[in-house]
């Protein structure tokens, strides 16, 4: 699986390397949980709250920033068999939020975690699902260990 990763925001200096290889362990995660399909690319899209609450206002109707948003691509008939996705993921509430939680870098460690999840097919819409979900992505950043640090400057 490819992974690409864009910064679109300027608020926090990001180390792109050490996001980069949290993004592949994840994608080994996603790989590992949707076995029966094969994935062709994850693009991460770094944004602030402006940028995500334009999406959020554009795909969602909701006027409001988020954490993280994600789009899952099946594949499209008659090319390669293969799934691909976008995660939007908001820097500016990583970095609102972390410091209450286990700090920024974990903070954004746990929303690219959250998008993967997401990509797997899981979700958050009732108090059990979202449990199950935060369980996997904790268990997932667990595993990665030294992974989930020196994401920012």
């Amino acid at each position: 699986m490819k992974i690409s990763i864009q910064n679109q925001q300027k608020n926090h200096p990001i180390q792109i390397q050490n996001l980069y290889k949290l993004a592949e362990f994840l994608g080994d995660k996603l790989e590992t949980a949707t076995a029966q399909n094969r994935w062709s690319e994850v693009c991460i899209v770094l944004v602030d709250d402006d940028g995500i609450t334009q999406m959020n206002r554009e795909y969602f109707g909701k006027e409001r920033p988020t954490d993280v948003i994600s789009f899952r691509y099946d594949p499209i008939p008659g090319e390669e068999e293969a799934w691909s996705g976008d995660l939007i993921i908001n820097v500016d509430r990583a970095v609102q939020v972390g410091p209450e939680h286990n700090g920024t870098d974990y903070e954004l460690a746990l929303y690219v975690a959250h998008g993967f999840d997401h990509l797997s097919g899981a979700e958050d819409d009732t108090d059990e699902k979202r449990n199950r979900m935060h369980a996997t992505e904790t268990a997932w950043l667990c595993e990665a260990g030294p992974l989930t640090k020196d994401l920012f400057d």
